[in-house]
């Protein structure tokens, strides 16, 4: 009995052994197809074909830009700059190297109507440094307080780890310029001025971000060691009081009460008044943000839904922002009536893209890679944005288009805030495949939508979480 127990054993052994070296080699025969192997390198290798025409490109390519090398030069007359229907225009502004394109871009909007309404100066803005230190102070707190809102979570979880990742940012969008301007008012350009810090943000945002983190530690420290509410909110106005010392440092404290004296378009003084940045803001930027919409073109989700996105606001107390998810075809008509009405728009793109840096000219004809490299690039919009390949990026201010003879959109122009020596004089021009294929944002005045569509912003939108690939705010 005993020699049967023993020779049985010893045959359970040799087939555990067998199995265990048999998934061994399984593995190692595995790695060998799916690592690169030296007969798969090989293989590789012969592929390229070390012909005269590739040398030459070799040689091209790495001495030179590709994009100067792959400019379609077929297409250089497609650049026109008439426009049929143009909102006229102010004198280009400059977010230096700071992400504040939203900011500009939302106070062109406002401006442009203050200098129509007024007869101001073509240079006259809003300050934007003003606005920023409110929002810089406000994402602080939109911060610390979500970190207080999640202290139950573990730090696993992927709201917590998305906000220590993302404790502050000088990017944004549309619905943080209204929230803003509702809160703290606007001010003149006099009446706080743009410093080093703000024309060029990273370094303090750097700075004010690792102390964010900080904080937020402590914070899920004091919960973790069952601290009350009431402390962990007190020790949060204490942290807050730090982020106004570093913003007061970077860009001056935002006045509480300044003169300002309004000239005319010709320079000539009207008049001098005090003004708060609340009375400023109801007499020179006294807009219903409630009607003004934002639009979206994300060809990855369902068309004619609204959304919103967890976290995507500025302030804690203010709103996220919502979108209505349209087709392109559905969303040129409600830009075409907003131009056509001298109406600029909030506007964003994936601005990167096919954009001929030297003329400001976006077509998706102007550099033509198959051909340099003969490869195929063949992913559509929803494909690209799918795979993170491309998504909005940065606001401008949508402010004309050309029509054809059956008033269809043939190009589009809008006004950076890269300064009038960027671009066509300060301004990028588009093609209608270019602005079809890369824009993404709009919002578009209550007055110009059709009823069908505001009904839609009644009901409940589709929630969406803050690391969704549409959060991405505009730099």
């Amino acid at each position: 009995m005993r020699l049967f127990f023993y020779v049985y054993c010893m045959k359970v052994v040799k087939l555990v052994t067998v199995l265990i070296l048999s998934a061994i080699l399984c593995a190692q025969t595995i790695a060998q197809q799916t690592g690169i192997s030296p007969e798969m390198l090989k293989k590789i290798q012969e592929s390229y074909q070390k012909t005269p025409e590739n040398k030459a490109l070799q040689n091209a390519i790495i001495y030179n830009d590709i994009n100067k090398i792959a400019l379609n030069r077929d297409n250089e007359g497609a650049f026109d700059t008439y426009f049929s229907h143009k909102v006229p225009s102010q004198a280009v502004t400059d977010q230096k190297s700071s992400g504040r394109c939203w900011m500009f871009t939302g106070m062109n909007v406002l401006r442009s109507k203050a200098i129509a309404k007024y007869d101001l100066p073509a240079d006259f803005q809003f300050s934007q440094v003003y606005t920023f230190f409110w929002d810089q102070l406000e994402k602080s707190n939109l911060f610390l307080q979500a970190i207080i809102d999640t202290k139950d979570q573990p730090m696993e979880d992927k709201t917590v780890e998305w906000l220590f990742k993302n404790p502050l940012s000088d990017g944004g969008q549309f619905t943080g310029v209204a929230n803003l301007v509702e809160k703290y008012g606007i001010v003149p350009a006099e009446a706080m001025r743009e410093t080093n810090s703000s024309n060029k943000t990273s370094t303090m945002s750097n700075i004010l971000s690792l102390k964010l983190r900080e904080f937020g530690l402590e914070l899920r420290q004091m919960a973790s060691d069952k601290a009350p509410a009431a402390k962990l909110q007190s020790r949060k106005v204490e942290m807050l009081q730090v982020v106004y010392k570093i913003l007061a440092l970077n860009f001056g404290e935002p006045p509480a009460e300044f003169s300002w004296t309004r000239h005319d378009k010709n320079g000539k003084p009207v008049e001098t008044e005090t003004y708060t940045p609340h009375s400023f803001r109801e007499k020179f930027a006294n807009e219903d943000f409630s009607k003004y919409y934002m639009i979206m073109n994300d060809p990855t989700r369902p068309y004619y839904q609204v959304y919103e996105i967890e976290y995507d606001r500025h302030v804690y107390d203010g709103d996220n922002w919502k979108y209505l998810n349209l087709p392109m075809d559905e969303i040129a008509p409600l830009a075409i009536a907003s131009i056509k009405d001298s109406t600029m728009m909030y506007f964003s793109c994936d601005v990167g893209k096919f954009l001929n840096r030297d003329k400001g000219f976006l077509d998706v004809n102007n550099y033509d890679y198959a051909s340099l490299f003969g490869v195929d690039f063949n992913m559509d919009k929803k494909q690209r944005v799918s795979t993170f390949a491309s998504g909005s990026s940065h606001a401008m201010t949508l402010c004309a288009v050309d029509l054809d003879e059956n008033d269809q959109p043939k190009k589009w122009m809008v006004e950076n805030s890269w300064g009038s020596s960027y671009g066509y004089k300060g301004f990028l021009i588009m093609t209608n495949d270019w602005f079809n294929e890369y824009m993404f944002r709009v919002v578009i005045e209550e007055k110009y939508l059709p009823a069908k569509y505001l009904k839609m912003f009644e009901g409940k939108p589709m929630m969406l979480p803050p690391w969704d690939p549409m959060f991405a705010p505009e730099d």
